[in-house]
């Protein structure tokens, strides 16, 4: 399996050097090898991992929500606890996004109302 380093990772993942010293930190990337001078080194597992926490920010999810997912992803007894986990998050993104909608269809709204105030030729 092919490793990278920090900043390969970096490039191909989209996450800061200073984002992944501080999801280690944190726990929610564990495990992470070394070469015998100490410089981290990541292979393509890291980076479907990180494709994963990656998904999880993007889509809002706290990160102490993430720490305890990726804490549930380290004992394999926990499928069921993982899934309601990632269910609730799921509610959540729906109700977000109902909202969004919601907020759009008012802008949408007002850019209607402000075409047809647009006279034509004027110009500003």
């Amino acid at each position: 399996m092919p490793t990278y380093s920090p900043g390969q990772i970096a490039d191909k993942t989209g996450f800061s050097l200073d984002t992944l010293r501080y999801y280690e930190r944190i726990g929610l990337l564990d495990d992470i090898a070394r070469t015998a001078g100490g410089q981290r080194i990541f292979d393509d597992d890291d980076i479907a991992w990180l494709g994963i926490l990656r998904c999880l920010r993007d889509t809002g999810m706290p990160i102490a929500q993430m720490r305890r997912y990726a804490d549930l992803t380290r004992d394999e007894r926990t499928v069921r606890e993982r899934v309601d986990l990632l269910e609730e998050h799921d509610r959540e993104i729906g109700r977000r996004l109902e909202e969004l909608a919601t907020q759009r269809e008012h802008i949408r709204g007002k850019i209607r109302y402000y075409r047809s105030l647009d006279t034509p030729g004027e110009q500003e």
